[in-house]
């Protein structure tokens, strides 16, 4: 029996949708399939963290998809380098035992421990352009990759222009590494699913349609890794990180904060912006929850935020003090209050008061300059040809805690046995990896 695994991240993939995926039913067949329940909160890095390291983000430190850095003044949206992960991940235990492995696409993955890597790094020029570029390990492959598959299409990745080619070119790249390398463990993260259930909810027919595409790739994933490896008893593993549901309402709890008095903001060049350092609270957003980061802590502060959000619409809970510590949020890089969104809500970044103050990057693709995630950027007006400012046009969502089965994805294996029980927690991946390769203490 093979040791080598694959390992797959799919965001937003359910049991129904696996039913309409004949070529991931053919690559798991004789295995197992079980309910995946994801930690709050249920968005990419935190799970994906959950996963690598068998750890919640009391230990790991990842309690978003992005940070504010106190010490800094400074917002830092999906960038951070793998350092952020304060735990050993999966390549380092395997690693220890002489195994070897690749990660490709994990947005946390930039110089983490494993042997070979490849995941989104653009690289800004001095006259605005950007070069469509990957961090690589070897520094080389990327120059490999691009040769034979062309430059990485990051306008397919996110975005109004989001479709199949992204996730097409992360398989095709992981199929030259693994001809190449034939690591032990190889990570992949596929993220085709998570543009139209967002931009026009998960049970539409465009998001039907981004199951079928997606399916197509992974059944030539499947069959060029098997030649790859020169074997046909690969593990597989596919995990759906969360599921993606309907949402009808959103909330906006930086202009809840600033009709408080307390978020400030600054003239720009670009137009108005958000004032971190000045601001006494403001809210970093992440999908359907928020970290609200209260200057120097203060005590008095964050019970008037706590306040202000309870009972307010569309907001679920208010965790404040050892209510983090219910959800494994107890770090120091969270807020002191974490809102939590009602399933059918979201949260907005939107600080400004009129759309005319809105600075400009608010109208454009740009994740590392707004103070918290957009979906929005998955939509473009027409008529002005940039991303509109209305955030009720989003139709689907994540990041609730998944009390409750729609909110659960699924992990199917091609082998039995794989899983302790059903339904199966994002930490218990690591543990079902390591036990595959033999390596006891996980």
């Amino acid at each position: 029996m093979s040791k080598n695994a694959v390992l797959l991240f799919i965001p937003g993939l359910r049991e129904k949708d696996v039913e309409r995926m004949p070529q991931l039913r053919e690559l798991m067949a004789g295995g197992e399939i079980a309910q995946f329940v994801p930690s709050f909160p249920c968005v990419t890095c935190p799970v994906q963290a959950n996963m690598t390291t068998g750890r919640l983000p009391s230990e790991h430190g990842v309690v978003a998809n992005g940070f504010y850095w106190r010490d800094r003044g400074e917002i830092e949206m999906w960038t951070s380098p793998s350092q952020c992960i304060a735990q050993p991940q999966m390549w380092h235990r395997l690693s220890q035992h002489g195994l070897s492995s690749a990660v490709w696409f994990l947005l946390h993955s930039k110089g983490c421990e494993a042997d070979y890597v490849c995941t989104p790094a653009p690289i800004h020029n001095p006259d605005g352009s950007e070069s469509l570029w990957c961090y690589t390990r070897p520094t080389e492959l990327y120059g490999q990759l691009r040769d034979t598959l062309g430059h990485f299409p990051l306008q397919h990745f996110w975005g109004p222009m989001a479709n199949i080619r992204a996730s097409a070119w992360i398989a095709d790249s992981a199929v030259q590494a693994a001809r190449q390398w034939r690591p032990n463990l190889f990570v992949i993260y596929l993220p085709h699913l998570d543009y139209a259930a967002q931009r026009s909810g998960p049970e539409s027919p465009e998001a039907d349609a981004a199951v079928e595409e997606l399916d197509g790739v992974v059944g030539r994933l499947g069959e060029q890794f098997r030649e790859a490896y020169d074997e046909e008893d690969l593990l597989w593993l596919a995990v759906g990180e969360y599921a993606i549901v309907p949402v009808d309402h959103v909330t906006y709890p930086n202009r809840i904060l600033r009709e408080a008095g307390l978020l400030a903001v600054r003239e720009g060049d670009d137009g108005e912006c958000l004032d971190p350092v000045a601001s006494r609270a403001w809210a970093l957003v992440d999908h359907q929850f928020s970290h609200v980061f209260v200057a120097d802590g203060d005590r008095h502060v964050t019970e008037q935020v706590a306040a202000l959000f309870r009972g307010q619409a569309g907001i679920a809970e208010v965790l404040v003090g050892d209510g983090l510590a219910r959800y494994g949020l107890n770090h120091a890089r969270s807020g002191e209050v974490v809102l939590v969104s009602e399933p059918n809500s979201w949260q907005a970044y939107y600080y400004w008061v009129s759309d005319e103050q809105a600075p400009n990057w608010a109208r454009r693709v740009d994740i590392h300059r707004k103070p918290g995630y957009d979906p929005v950027e998955l939509c473009i007006d027409p008529t002005t040809k940039s991303i509109p400012l209305d955030a009720s046009r989003m139709r689907g969502s994540h990041g609730a805690p998944a009390t409750d089965v729609t909110q659960h994805s699924v992990l199917v294996a091609s082998r039995p046995a794989m899983f302790a029980g059903d339904p199966v927690a994002d930490t218990e991946v690591f543990t079902a990896v390591m036990r595959h390769f033999g390596i006891a203490g996980a």
